[in-house]
């Protein structure tokens, strides 16, 4: 894909390093400086980083990120809206970025650059956050009414001839009943599953047995099979799912700190 902005210069020149910069931040781009370099931040404390080789992310959003070449978490960083100004002195390339709002400034002194990229880079995709089944098979554990009101587990990924059962448990009645998760659509290879996990039971030991199918949407083709072995549609999204995980890992740490 051919791109109008991209530079990438390796070992480049302070002076050259500087104008690349300058350009990029006025247009908007993103660039990436690898290079050796200090940093210093004024603001709601103090803070001076000395020498190293470090990443610098100067993001289309006017965000600055230092990031150090192991640990995840930047070792310091400006949110989206700084103000940014290069400035070479004798063998020195500086950039500031500065925080009006809040009056913090962040300045690094770059002693060398070993590689420097800026690019416009076009990312429209969503986010979208899901769970797996393994995830959704833990929310309902974790939040048994997300199945139905009154529903009770009592194991999961029980081991059967044909399979591992997902869920196990009684209904509201009393009902002894198996419940089958599927991130995506049910579709006819769910429901025979559901149908080898059923018939795993002997009957005259447990009687009438429910067997549920968890999912977010139902195969338009699936229903009719669906009725003919007996079976039942719940529908649940993963999206939910990952909410519920979220509040009981806050839960955890809560309890952890208290």
């Amino acid at each position: 894909m051919n791109r109008r902005n991209k530079i990438i210069l390796s070992n480049p020149s302070l002076d050259e390093a500087y104008l690349t910069i300058k350009s990029g931040i006025s247009k908007h781009l993103n660039l990436v400086i690898i290079g050796d370099c200090t940093v210093e931040y004024e603001g709601r404390a103090s803070s001076k980083l000395e020498s190293g080789e470090r990443i610098v992310l100067l993001k289309s959003d006017r965000s600055i990120q230092i990031q150090r070449p192991k640990d995840s978490m930047p070792i310091n960083w400006q949110p989206s809206g700084a103000l940014f100004k290069t400035r070479l002195e004798k063998d020195r390339l500086f950039i500031r970025a500065y925080q009006k709002s809040k009056q913090e400034v962040l300045e690094v002194e770059f002693i060398h650059i070993l590689v420097l990229i800026s690019i416009d880079l076009i990312d429209e995709g969503k986010f979208n956050l899901y769970a797996s089944e393994k995830d959704m098979k833990q929310a309902i554990l974790y939040e048994p009414s997300l199945l139905e009101e009154g529903f009770k587990p009592l194991t999961s990924e029980k081991r059967v001839k044909s399979g591992f059962i997902d869920i196990i448990g009684f209904d509201k009645n009393n009902l002894f009943t198996v419940a089958e998760i599927k991130k995506n659509m049910v579709n006819r290879e769910a429901i025979l599953q559901l149908k080898r996990y059923i018939d795993s039971f002997n009957l005259a030991e447990k009687g009438k047995i429910r067997g549920i199918l968890v999912a977010p949407k139902l195969g338009k083709d699936s229903q009719r099979l669906l009725s003919t072995f007996g079976f039942e549609f719940k529908c649940l999204s993963p999206r939910i799912c990952a909410e519920i995980l979220k509040i009981k890992r806050r839960k955890l740490i809560t309890e952890f700190l208290t």
